[in-house]
């Protein structure tokens, strides 16, 4: 107990309260247990399937930190990405394990590759492509987690399937993000 009030408090010295509350929850949760996911394992032994052959694999449930962190690695088959979106509450943090992206962050675009990592802020737009061909993985996180694992695992399941465009918008905002545009546009260089 004496260690988690100690980390309570240095955090208390380096952060602003929103911050506190949520590095806080994370930090004494963490503290609490520990585990380990194996190589290509799913934290819940039920990886999420979507946009035909991506397939997500939770590292760090939105469970195991009270809401503070989700991550997941995503395998990727085919080419593209998710259209142009931001979210109102979560940054985002993607690492490339393998194969190459291309990124939109704001009015920023980087060409990512195996090692390189890329971050984009709440409320600025952002998207992502699988631009090679062959397979491509990357870590993905969000930072709260908000409802991101919820909103992949009720698609995954078929949830949304009959949605009209007016219905996605809806499901969207209540997960906490908008689509702001067009997924991205490549070329072969």
């Amino acid at each position: 107990m004496k260690r988690n009030k100690f980390i309570a408090a240095l955090i208390t010295l380096t952060t602003s309260p929103a911050i506190l509350i949520s590095q806080t929850k994370l930090l004494l949760n963490s503290a609490a247990k520990g585990f380990e996911v194996d190589a290509g394992k799913d934290r819940n032994d039920k990886p999420i399937s979507l946009f035909e052959g991506d397939t997500f694999f939770t590292k760090v449930s939105t469970a195991d930190t009270n809401g503070a962190l989700y991550m997941f690695e995503s395998a990727r088959d085919k080419k593209g990405g998710p259209p142009l979106h931001y979210h109102y509450e979560q940054d985002e943090w993607w690492y490339i394990l393998e194969g190459e992206f291309l990124f939109k962050v704001g009015d920023k675009t980087f060409t990512a590759k195996k090692g390189d990592s890329v971050f984009g802020s709440r409320m600025v737009p952002d998207a992502f492509a699988k631009t090679n061909d062959g397979p491509a993985r990357l870590m993905m996180a969000f930072q709260p987690a908000g409802k991101m694992e919820e909103h992949f695992k009720n698609r995954s399941e078929g949830l949304y399937d009959k949605l009209t465009k007016e219905g996605e918008h809806k499901i969207r905002q209540q997960h906490g993000f908008e689509v702001t545009g067009p997924a991205l546009t490549y070329e072969k260089r």
